[in-house]
């Protein structure tokens, strides 16, 4: 029997429960640190109270979809926090979203608040986008009872801040409603909330041209968390930090499963290396969630990096099983007291698959990508024959257990594709497991690429470029890049008698979709590779990377 399964302990409530428990416990420990702002659990709590009765006098029900268009913030914490008191679901959208991409998000997910902010970034102005994705907000004078044609369910937009305007509900207007509400409405509403509802809807890219909406239960996301938490022996007494944007599935992760310890969750609105190296220092942070190569180099490459007292850290996610050798070797000489695990994971498993325990081997933690997670199963398929695979063969990498998202948001022809009636997810990722039950990651079955740590389906930028009147026909393919590990290119064929250029092609997807999601590259063809019926991408792939010598 093993010792991890016979010891663990299945802890399951709610995100609302959650803040409330850990401020029970560790009322004056720092939740959340940003560069220039913290907090602790008590004011935490008694923030999100506040937005939690604002958004009821708003009239969000249990069930009600409320989408967050935030960067990273502590009005995001509060905002999530606040919708999960109430039985709502959180609906993060990309803080990168294009207009088009934020109103497809609306509608799909069918919210009924939007929220955001007049703080931009950047050169991104979230009001501006919204009011270019809904053309016809700025003729709605009541934004209690917004009319919108193309998103019929939509009643408001929340602007956090000090803006104001025709159509969009001011902060200020938000907070007076907060006197009509009693705790006692709000503590009936969490005490109300299943623990198998659900929490979040996490948009991710499939093949599809559309991304898909990941509905992830509270249980679903606790019980992720506080496996993932044990795994790293994390207590009250950790700082987790987690650079990524709080709309991705790896920073509210390491958000929940902090929370879940009562220890503090440190971040930045926008990862720059200086700045983060202050805070690992200055907050004594013992544990971090980079996650990607991008990150850790910027970090050890730094001027400051010599002169920072990082001593403190005593475990960083690097994943160097799916890294070139090199990075490994360059990470462990510049932190040599720090324990590097692997992971493996994925949206629709509310984040961590497999990882790491920090007592495996130097060799398994820098080849490897750990082990499943207590209550998580593993197994790897054989995509054409549906058998098992053997130790260290490939193969689908099909993932069962207490993390698994529930469905795709009215999506139920591809939740049928992904969930088979046996509850095993079919992630499309091809994966071994060696002797050990230590899982390596192989590539894709899936067009996807993998761009800065972001799943890009080749197909929603090839369904982009072919909206321009000069392309008769898009296909993208994956080519490496050094910091984002992965960038688009694009081979495009022209419609007759018709004409244009790599910098036209690329401005033209600047403005309908967002930045990392745009070619790097664009190529121009007049015959395809063809196998009997498919235009053979892999011989594209090799054309670039030959050109730019990245072979």
């Amino acid at each position: 029997m093993s010792n991890e399964l016979s010891q663990f302990r299945v802890k399951t409530t709610t995100l609302g429960d959650l803040l409330l428990s850990a401020n029970d416990l560790h009322p004056d420990t720092n939740a959340v640190v940003l560069p220039n702002q913290r907090t602790t659990y008590s004011e935490l709590t008694d923030r999100v109270m506040h937005r939690a009765k604002s958004l009821r006098a708003l009239g969000i029900e249990p069930g009600d979809h409320v989408g967050i268009l935030l960067p990273t913030c502590m009005d995001f914490v509060d905002t999530m926090f606040a919708i999960a008191l109430l039985g709502a679901v959180t609906v993060p959208i990309n803080a990168r979203y294009r207009p088009p991409e934020i109103a497809y998000v609306t509608v799909n997910a069918d919210l009924v608040a939007l929220i955001t902010s007049d703080e931009f970034d950047d050169n991104v102005n979230f009001i501006e986008r919204i009011q270019t994705a809904f053309p016809n907000l700025v003729n709605n004078t009541d934004p209690l009872n917004l009319t919108i044609k193309e998103a019929p369910l939509l009643r408001n937009v929340v602007v956090l801040g000090k803006h104001s305007s025709e159509g969009l509900l001011s902060q200020k207007q938000l907070d007076s409603m907060a006197v009509e509400v009693d705790d006692d409405e709000i503590h009936m509403r969490r005490i109300q909330t299943r623990v198998g509802s659900t929490a979040l809807i996490l948009y991710t890219s499939g093949t599809t041209s559309n991304p898909k909406g990941c509905m992830i239960s509270h249980e679903s996301i606790i019980r992720n968390s506080a496996a993932l938490g044990q795994r790293y022996q994390l207590g009250s007494e950790d700082s987790f930090w987690a650079p990524l944007p709080m709309f991705h599935i790896a920073a509210i992760l390491p958000l929940v499963t902090i929370f879940d310890a009562g220890g503090t969750y440190v971040t930045t609105p926008h990862f720059e290396a200086g700045e983060a190296l202050r805070m690992l220092e200055e907050e004594k942070v013992s544990a971090t969630y980079p996650s990607f190569w991008t990150i850790m180099s910027d970090l050890i490459n730094h001027p400051d990096f010599a002169t920072r007292d990082l001593s403190s850290i005593k475990m960083m996610n690097a994943n160097f099983g799916v890294q070139p050798p090199i990075v490994g070797e360059s990470m462990e000489k510049a932190m040599p007291d720090t324990i590097f695990v692997g992971t493996f994971g994925m949206t629709e498993a509310a984040g961590t698959v497999s990882t790491s325990k920090l007592d495996d081997t130097r060799e398994q933690r820098f080849t490897r990508l750990g082990t499943p997670l207590p209550g998580i199963e593993v197994r790897v398929v054989n995509p054409e024959t549906g058998e098992e695979a053997a130790i260290n063969e490939q193969g689908e990498c099909w993932i069962r257990g207490n993390g698994i998202f529930t469905e795709y948001y009215k999506s139920p022809e591809k939740t049928a594709e992904a969930l088979d009636r046996q509850g095993w997810f079919h992630s499309g990722d091809i994966c071994s497991v060696d002797k050990d039950g230590q899982l390596l990651f192989h590539g894709r079955l899936r067009d996807m690429l993998k761009v800065g740590g972001e799943n890009v389906a080749a197909v929603e930028i090839e369904v982009c470029l072919q909206k321009h009147p000069a392309v008769k026909l898009a296909q993208v393919v994956g080519v490496p890049d050094q910091r984002l590990q992965e960038v688009a290119a694009a081979f495009i064929e022209l419609s007759p008698n018709c004409s244009s250029t790599e910098e036209e092609l690329i401005e033209f997807c600047k403005d309908r979709i967002a930045g990392f999601k745009v070619p790097r590259y664009v190529r121009f063809i007049e015959e395809w590779p063809m196998s009997s019926t498919k235009i053979k991408k892999y011989h594209l792939q090799n054309q670039i990377c030959e050109e730019l010598d990245l072979t």
